[in-house]
């Protein structure tokens, strides 16, 4: 099984700019095309700087949640402020977590990497925790030595 650990999280909140994913959820190709695609214009026009500029950490936030029965994905960071035009106040509850580390070469790849370890891998083989729904996120916490490094962060419940 992939490398994981189950962390304690406080509540927190992201602040985002977001996006309604059109592609069928098993659509992995469609889905990752239209995130690339998002992500490329929420740093082109400027969003993301935005964002940034009233972060509370370096972090940066790849947001999934189910709004509406809607897929939705937010570039987002944490945040007690506000920013005109932000999409969602994200609420990510207090509880575990699971949590995948890795590191890749961009961060589209990152967190294609590891949405694949956790869901792919990690979750269906876990016989003691389970995802219920919630927000989950990539955490793009930084850079070294050309490599972009992160973590999934996903609410889960024991079983």
């Amino acid at each position: 099984m992939a490398n994981y650990t189950l962390e304690e999280k406080d509540i927190f909140t992201v602040l985002g700019f977001g996006t309604e994913l059109k592609s069928d959820y098993t659509d992995y190709a469609g889905i990752n095309k239209e995130k690339s695609d998002f992500w490329k214009a929420v740093e082109q026009d400027g969003r993301l700087d935005t964002l940034k500029s009233i972060a509370t950490n370096d972090y940066i936030f790849a947001v999934n949640e189910a709004v509406n029965n809607k897929m939705m994905h937010y570039a987002g960071v944490m945040t007690e402020e506000s920013v005109p035009d932000a999409t969602r106040v994200i609420q990510f509850p207090k509880g575990e977590y699971l949590v995948v580390k890795g590191e890749a070469k961009t961060a589209d790849e990152l967190s294609n990497q590891l949405a694949g370890i956790a869901f792919g891998q990690v979750l269906p083989e876990a016989k003691n925790f389970a995802y219920v729904g919630g927000p989950n996120a990539t955490v793009e916490m930084g850079q070294h030595n050309g490599f972009v490094f992160g973590e999934m962060w996903i609410p889960v419940v024991r079983k």
